[in-house]
């Protein structure tokens, strides 16, 4: 059996995975670390997904990291760049070497004695054990292993192929197929545009409309700053910009959604002509943001609908033919290939158990803490993104923390940092978008409370003030040192 000490272990080694260990390397230099992946390569869910025309749907601008400029000029990058990205970052940085490739996290639990983790991992070679201070968790949020598949009457009778985009082959040929997407989500409107180009023909097949915004696929204000300015300023400027107008348009949607919806109905209208019902496929009955927006960089979704090759059709299934889809209007959608863009499996800790003085931990009865920690569990945080923004401006933000958390113990001599909430404070779901994944998820999740810090946010700036300058010891956080387990002799009995 393996055992390996060190100062930092992080699960995962996608975007989230690699920033903290960049983070971890330029704010608390010296301190040892390892970055546990259960896959053979740098990337996460920009490695695992490899359906057509995936890419990332928030601006890359955001998405990038802040300490490595975007410097591609595509705003909206696709997964092998994004993979190749993150990629580059941890090689010009050192980081690879760190990373043990192929291990599968199964347990950590924290010692009160040892102030330290121990996590157990099955590696290429059998079990390995690993120890550690602190444990960072950067395994996403959803499960690698198996995507959202609801029961479709009659799927075991249909004669063509049926796949989910998370089990998606790059091999796979579709090329003179008529294809059938159900849902509606980011995944759906990417799959579209890219398969309609080469597919006989593609329909999305929705239950309920999603909001569908046309995006410029470049940037002229970051294209122009790059000539004018070095290229860190450049890219600072135009981060900030775009990190600006995510909060306008949520805060207008948030305000004002009729106003909103409006403004997106139209530019749906002036892209797809007269002759689309834009009422029934295209104006959703929930507020904008109460779910998340879908991209369509340079409105290639509209463009896709306009040209014949595709369409979108809302109804309801009523079954699974041989041939197709039978819907409840009565209409059949003939199909070679269906895709179930039916969402994720939400999971917290990469589905991990979690214990602390051997006893496990139900994250349901916990409460999270500045969106980055969870009450009751020593020296561990995890990376958790925006759902109203791009993920990683977060994950940049929790990065920080975490490493000012290292920072100040060290200076102050204690071993361990702790959130512990007052145990009369009023608890509730936490609740980040309406969206099904997270319906779905709502008995797996920890709680949240009435306010900071026990509450989770979704605006930079706010985060950016109380997480990168607000006081470590701010009477939520506890802290101490190990305490070794005194053993004392039984009492004799009596009789002795």
């Amino acid at each position: 059996m393996t055992k390996v000490d060190v100062d930092v272990l992080i699960i995962g080694a996608g975007v989230s995975g690699i920033g903290m260990a960049h983070h971890l390397q330029e704010r608390c230099p010296g301190k040892t670390y390892r970055v546990i992946e259960a896959r053979d390569q740098i990337g996460g869910t920009w490695d695992l997904f490899r359906y057509p025309g995936i890419r990332s749907d928030s601006d890359m601008y955001t998405f990038g990291y802040a300490f490595k400029p975007w410097v591609d000029g595509k705003v909206f990058a696709d997964g092998p760049a994004i993979r190749n990205y993150v990629s580059e970052t941890a090689d010009s940085a050192g980081i690879s070497p760190n990373i043990c490739f192929g291990r599968t996290a199964t347990s950590a639990n924290w010692s009160s004695e040892t102030a330290s983790w121990t996590l157990e991992a099955d590696g290429p070679d059998g079990p390995e054990t690993y120890t550690a201070q602190f444990l960072f968790f950067a395994s996403g949020y959803y499960r690698y292993d198996k995507g959202y598949l609801p029961h479709f009457e009659g799927v075991e009778d249909f004669g063509g192929d049926f796949i989910h985009p998370q089990k998606w082959e790059e091999n796979y040929h579709y090329s003179g197929k008529k294809v059938v997407i159900i849902g509606s989500g980011a995944t759906a409107v990417t799959l579209l545009p890219s398969m309609a180009e080469t597919a006989e023909h593609v329909t999305m097949l929705q239950r309920s409309p999603t909001y569908i915004a046309g995006r410029p696929s470049v940037d002229k204000t970051a294209n122009f700053l790059r000539k004018i300015l070095p290229g860190k300023l450049a890219y600072t400027i135009t981060r900030t910009k775009n990190i600006l107008q995510t909060i306008l348009i949520y805060n207008l949607s948030q305000t004002f959604p009729n106003f909103v919806k409006q403004g997106i109905l139209k530019q749906t209208r002036a892209m797809l002509g007269d002759e689309f019902d834009v009422e029934k496929h295209f104006a959703p009955s929930y507020k904008p943001w109460d779910q998340r927006f879908c991209a369509a960089p340079d409105g290639d979704f509209f463009k896709a609908l306009r040209s014949g090759k595709a369409s979108v059709e809302t109804d309801q299934i009523e079954r699974i033919t041989k041939t197709g889809i039978q819907l409840k209007s009565g209409q059949h959608l003939d199909a070679d290939l269906i895709i179930p863009a039916t969402g994720l499996n939400l999971q917290f800790v990469g589905g991990m158990e979690v214990a602390v003085d051997g006893e496990p931990v139900d994250i349901p009865d916990h409460v999270v803490y500045r969106g980055m920690m969870v009450s009751d569990i020593p020296n561990m945080a995890m990376a958790f993104g925006y759902t109203n923004a791009s993920w990683t401006l977060k994950i940049d933000l929790t990065c920080e923390r975490f490493c000012r958390n290292i920072n100040y113990i060290n200076k102050t001599g204690a071993d361990y940092f702790v959130p512990v909430p007052h145990p009369d404070m009023p608890r509730e779901p936490l609740k980040l978008l309406d969206s099904g994944y997270f319906r779905r998820a709502a008995d797996i999740l920890p709680k949240q409370g009435p306010k900071t810090p026990w509450r989770v946010h979704q605006n930079y700036f706010a985060d950016m003030m109380a997480i990168r300058f607000g006081s470590i010891d701010d009477g939520s956080m506890q802290f101490g040192n190990a305490a070794p387990i005194v053993q004392t002799e039984p009492e004799q009995e009596a009789a002795e």
